[in-house]
């Protein structure tokens, strides 16, 4: 067996798709020419090759009248596996010798030759959403013209679109989330922005595939049903009541529903899966439903109206939702999305007070969180947008081009800029924060992760990436909107998507592969290989329009190699993510299984875990971890945190930042020495709380912080220059004196102590890994 039938007999057995009985089926008749002089309201043929039977009962109106012969062609893939001439005298076809006009009522078994039998390749019984189509020319024997054409869909009952496959993906995404946040609330950090960087990154898998399935590429029938098992990742998830909702409103607005899925019993939906330059196209009714259509004056059948759906039209037709309905069913979804999310992290802060009043929990279990969850909540819900993000360009994009009621634009309009500013905002604000703590620090990490109130509110865009690389949430946010403006307005040319697309993944997977932003080597890998994976499904894609000219048959067998690799590429990344996630629910120090981040980060975040580097006492004074009455900085001002205005404020206030440590003491007069100040207070242990501190407030807090800056100079007008900030930096005091007797950090507030500090120009370790030395 060779290797490629190995690997898909393997994946074919992991998916619920094997029958105990071979066949090949049709439920639908289509007519394949103009003006033909049959039609069919029931159409059901089923062919059993291990008893070479066709059994079919058809039921049509005819127009014909005398004798007639069938020409039978079935096409698998693209090739003509099996053509056969039939003389319905010959097999005594009642109803057919002669035809004549009226209804007619075909009930019969058709024995088939064994040689015909073996025309017909093994594939086609065994693989999923059979890519075939049988098709009748039915012609006048006299003169051998055809006076009828008809199609019919094959199927083998066997298909790829699945609801396990949906639920099960969808399940492990949002266990990874939910496990991540858990157990960064139990203080192991690491293990939690590793897990979390997993986890959307599988996220953002799962909606690329979907973007296939919504291209107005036509696509091989496996290729459909594949990319229709994420349709959950773009909010298109059925639900009745809610369709019944979404219609009314539509309607109240001023908008015309469609109403293709409930019209089905005059309406024939043709779903587009060959080019259109080709002259027969194959045909196929929702669902494989039986679909009869009634004709009041004559009591027979006749197909009245035939519609095209390609695109995202395509894909909400396959999930059961009118075109119409598309727009506000993927953006209700994300509503309530947000709202359960914010709904279950109250209710956990309620659990957890509960519990740790009734005695379940320890006090200081999710301490922090319980401290600050409303600023977890916040950062939870600017994650939730960014993972929502792709879905909400997409479809709000999309609805600017269908314009289905004035309401909805608006709605459209309102939800694709505010999502778009505000996370737009976001980056340029970690940007600012991050160039901040480089002017102040030479070190982004310093503040990125040192403060937790920055952490925690805008850690979503940057804990994935490694320290220096903060700055590549920009150029991700328009990587997704460029794929998305490709794929909302691109809806009436395949062939510009699919170029478009493979544009935009060349040129993602290359930034990827040079700059590595991620945390680590193997968070690098796993998006890496992410990016290569979606660069080779545009490539499929540009193959699918036929720009090529390629034969069917390479088409069909290219629909198969996407879902082999594809389906298999899934299955180890929801492996990995599984894998990892239970590691993390059974460990009970999970972060010894990863590596130190090179970019120092584990040294200011606050973590269960001590990894011992050189600038752990850094990151403590940064912290705030030494016991101390020292208040937090305000570093993250909701107004502006690094505008002039700000720090003219904090100057001004008694309450206000001190400078950092290593400016704060550079050219005090020697009477008036100070140990360094902790940037952040110790009595907010992760998450800022407005409750009253652990340890209290120093009565002399205040006045000292107001004279850090007044005993060198620095009043309101100089508020805004940092320059005289770096000059200071060389002659740097360290924070933490050589003794060990000695802490510098008095419990009682003094502002004074009569033990020397660390000689000038003399840098500590910590000084040197955070890049202080000159």
């Amino acid at each position: 067996m060779s290797s490629f039938s190995l690997i898909l007999a393997s994946l074919l057995a992991l998916l619920p798709l094997s029958s105990a009985i071979r066949l090949i089926e049709s439920k639908s008749l289509n007519p394949c020419q103009a003006h033909s002089n049959f039609t069919a309201s029931l159409f059901n043929v089923i062919f059993t090759p291990d008893n070479n039977t066709l059994t079919f009962d058809v039921v049509g109106v005819s127009s014909i009248r005398g004798n007639v012969t069938i020409e039978l062609e079935v096409i698998a893939y693209g090739f003509n596996a099996l053509q056969q001439k039939l003389n319905p005298c010959e097999m005594d076809l009642s109803g057919l010798c002669p035809m004549s006009t009226g209804q007619i009522n075909i009930n019969s078994n058709l024995e088939v030759g064994a040689d015909a039998v073996k025309q017909i390749p093994g594939i086609a019984y065994g693989v999923p959403d059979l890519d075939g189509v049988v098709r009748i020319h039915i012609n006048d024997t006299d003169t051998g013209t055809s006076v009828a054409c008809l199609e019919a869909q094959l199927s083998n009952g066997k298909t790829v679109d699945l609801k396990g496959i949906g639920w099960s993906t969808a399940v492990v995404a949002g266990l990874a989330l939910i496990v991540s946040a858990v157990v960064s609330g139990l203080g192991h950090s690491n293990t939690a922005a590793h897990i979390a960087a997993n986890a959307l990154s599988l996220f953002g898998y799962f909606q690329a595939q979907a973007m296939i399935g919504m291209v107005a590429v036509t696509l091989p029938p496996i290729v459909q049903s594949w990319t229709q098992n994420f349709d959950w990742s773009m909010g298109l998830i059925r639900v009745g009541f809610m369709q019944d909702i979404v219609t009314w409103y539509q309607r109240a607005t001023g908008g015309k529903p469609t109403t293709l899925l409930s019209n089905l019993s005059t309406v024939s939906v043709q779903i587009q899966k060959r080019s259109e330059a080709m002259t027969h196209k194959l045909f196929l009714r929702a669902y494989d439903e039986l679909v009869k259509r009634s004709n009041i004056g004559n009591g027979i059948n006749e197909v009245t109206s035939t519609i095209v759906v390609s695109g995202i039209k395509r894909y909400g037709f396959r999930a059961g939702i009118e075109s119409t309905n598309i727009f506000l069913t993927g953006l209700v979804f994300f509503i309530v999305f947000v709202m359960f999310v914010a709904i279950g992290i109250a209710a956990f802060k309620g659990f957890c007070e509960m519990a740790v009043k009734a005695g379940w929990l320890k006090g200081d279990k999710f301490q922090d969180f319980r401290n600050g969850w409303k600023l977890v909540m916040k950062g939870i819900l600017f994650r939730l947008a960014l993972i929502g993000y792709p879905q909400i360009c997409i479809l709000c994009l999309w609805e600017f081009t269908q314009r289905d009621s004035a309401a909805e634009v608006v709605l459209a309009l309102m939800f694709f800029a505010s999502l778009t500013l505000t996370l737009l905002w976001a980056a340029l604000k970690v940007i600012r924060i991050a160039k901040r703590s480089v002017e102040m620090h030479k070190n982004p990490a310093y503040i990125l992760y040192s403060d937790p109130k920055v952490l925690n509110k805008w850690g979503f865009l940057y804990v994935q990436f490694r320290a220096t690389a903060y700055y590549f949430i920009l150029p991700f946010l328009g990587y997704i909107l460029l794929k998305a403006i490709f794929i909302a307005f691109a809806q009436a040319n395949g062939i510009v998507q699919a170029i478009g697309l493979v544009i935009i993944e060349a040129g993602a997977l290359i930034a990827f592969s040079i700059i590595r932003p991620w945390m680590d080597r193997r968070t690098n890998a796993f998006n890496i290989s992410i990016g290569a994976v979606n660069f080779l499904n545009v490539i499929f894609l540009l193959v699918f329009t036929k720009v090529f000219n390629q034969k069917p048959l390479v088409t069909g067998v290219m629909g198969v190699i996407f879902f082999i690799v594809n389906a298999a590429f899934a299955l180890i990344l929801l492996l990995l993510v599984l894998a990892s996630t239970i590691v993390a629910l059974v460990s009970k120090n999970p972060d010894t299984r990863y590596q130190p981040m090179r970019d120092d980060r584990g040294s200011f975040i606050k973590s269960q875990t001590n990894v011992n580097t050189e600038l752990d006492a850094l990151g403590a004074t940064a912290r705030g971890d030494m016991k101390g009455p020292y208040k937090s900085r305000d570093i993250d001002d909701d107004d502006d945190s690094w505008s002039s205005d700000s720090m003219h404020r904090q100057q001004r206030d008694a309450s206000g930042v001190p400078l950092p440590p290593s400016t704060a003491n550079s050219h005090r007069p020697p009477s008036n020495r100070e140990p360094p100040h902790s940037p952040v207070d110790p009595s907010v242990p992760l998450f800022p709380s407005h409750s009253p501190t652990r340890h209290g407030q120093s009565p002399g807090r205040g006045d000292n912080s107001r004279n850090v800056y007044h005993h060198h100079g620095y009043n309101d007008s100089q508020h805004g220059s940092h320059n005289g900030l770096l000059g200071l930096r060389s002659n740097t005091a360290s924070p933490a004196p050589r003794g060990d007797t000695y802490s510098p950090y008095s419990r009682t507030g003094s502002s004074h102590s009569n033990v020397g500090y660390r000689q000038q120009n003399s840098a500590s370790p910590w000084q040197r890994g955070a890049g202080y030395e000159h």
